[in-house]
């Protein structure tokens, strides 16, 4: 049986382009597929062609990115003592002042740089706590003012404490009695004062690693440097244990709080207290420290004159600019005193066997960093000497604090390292 022929093509079917032969031009087909094969070779000589409107924007992007904070690694991290410089400068500014206003714009500032620039680190969780010890201190000082009374005259009674007579040898101690408006606020003043003070340091200890603060030392104060860190680091591990701790009892359905509760939590934390000493103990004697080198003793005995006097110097200055009568020579004798001290830590470094290993270095950030809290610093003690009254409000009589501008102005300079901090590395969820 033969076949049946196959089906002619019709008008409804497509017609298969045949395969162009030399001397015949291609079908509309493959002039369509050769154009698409030839548009991504075009597109990288048109987008790499100068003068378009999409060759400038790189250029645009790295020029802002040098203004931008980097991302925090090992090798581009602050040193310490830029952060320390930085929080002392606001606790000096702290401590020209009893405004709440300004002290509560000194602490915003602390906060917002520490939330802002803070790792994960053990370290970085202790500002909650100096927090809470600032607001603790603040309320035992009302208490102590309301309780012990103050020498302070007031005319705005609030409530009268039974008042304990006392014998004649206690003479200027009271025990309950009148409490008045004026000595609850200037209590209030003066707790505020020590709050952002402590607040300052906490923000120093939650953003400056203690290994280095320990590696910035000078080499002559090396055993006594590792002694403070040590004694530094003990708050935030702390915190790090109770927490940690609390977070277990949580998880096993066990209270939380409650003397119970903080006596079952005690005997852990210092456990592991007693461990971390340990453990500090071993590796300080494995890494050979106490050991020192062979110094002649004229070097020695000229160490210890020029470390002494330099000490001794620097506190005489530093009376001398905080007393009225010693202004003329204070700040002579405490310049004095900071060169025989620096020459005497720079000899007595010789006594160190010990090598550092990637030192910090202090770049353009970590100046400005120093310098905003430096700034801060002297611009309150300027506004202390010029305009004292904005800068501690009286409350006989009780009047409202006001908010000095120029002052106010100059805290914020405190948000530098805000912006110039590198930024730093956040664990993934």
């Amino acid at each position: 049986m033969t076949p049946p022929p196959p089906p002619s093509p019709s008008a409804d079917q497509p017609t298969p382009n045949p395969t162009p032969t030399r001397g015949t031009a291609p079908t509309r087909g493959a002039t369509t597929g050769a154009a698409r094969a030839a548009a991504p070779a075009e597109a990288p000589a048109q987008a790499a062609a100068p003068g378009r409107g999409r060759g400038r924007a790189p250029a645009q992007a790295r020029g802002n990115s040098r203004w931008r904070a980097p991302a925090g690694t090992r090798s581009n991290a602050l040193p310490a003592g830029a952060w320390w410089i930085w929080a002392l400068g606001l606790a000096v500014a702290a401590s020209r002042t009893t405004n709440p206003l300004l002290l509560g714009l000194l602490v915003g500032v602390a906060g917002y740089v520490v939330a802002a620039r803070r790792t994960d680190a053990p370290w970085a969780r202790s500002y909650t706590a100096f927090v809470k010890l600032g607001l603790f201190v603040i309320a035992l000082r009302l208490l102590f003012s309301a309780v012990l009374g103050s020498p302070l005259p007031g005319t705005h009674t609030l409530f009268t404490l039974p008042e304990v007579p006392l014998p004649a040898w206690a003479q200027g101690i009271r025990l309950g009695g009148r409490v008045t408006a004026e000595q609850l606020v200037f209590a209030a003043y003066d707790g505020a004062k020590l709050a952002a003070l402590l607040i300052c340091v906490g923000a120093a200890n939650a953003l400056a690693s203690p290994a280095r603060l320990l590696k910035s030392l000078p080499a002559a104060l090396y055993e006594a440097g590792v002694a403070v860190v040590v004694a530094m680091t003990f708050a935030p591990n702390m915190v790090a244990d109770v927490a940690r701790l609390r977070t277990a009892r949580r998880l096993r359905g066990r209270p939380t709080g409650g003397v119970r509760a903080i006596l079952q939590i005690g005997l852990p934390v210092l456990e592991g207290a007693l461990e971390r000493s340990v453990a500090v103990a071993a590796s300080m004697d494995a890494r050979g420290y106490g050991r020192t080198a062979q110094v002649p003793p004229a070097v020695r005995r000229t160490t210890h004159a020029l470390t002494l006097g330099g000490l001794l110097g620097m506190c005489a200055g530093t009376y001398g600019l905080l007393a009225a009568e010693g202004a003329a020579y204070g700040l002579p004798v405490l310049l004095g005193g900071l060169v025989l001290a620096v020459a005497g830590l720079r000899l007595g470094g010789r006594r160190s066997v010990r090598t550092r290993y990637r030192p910090d270095r202090w770049g353009v950030r970590a100046w400005l960093v120093a310098g905003s809290g430096a700034a801060v610093a002297a611009a309150m003690i300027l506004a202390a000497g010029t305009a004292p009254d904005a800068l501690k409000p009286g409350v006989v009589p009780l009047v409202a604090p006001t908010l000095p501008l120029w002052p106010a102005a100059a805290v914020l300079l405190g948000l530098l390292p805000a912006l110039v901090a590198p930024l730093p590395p956040r664990s993934r969820p």
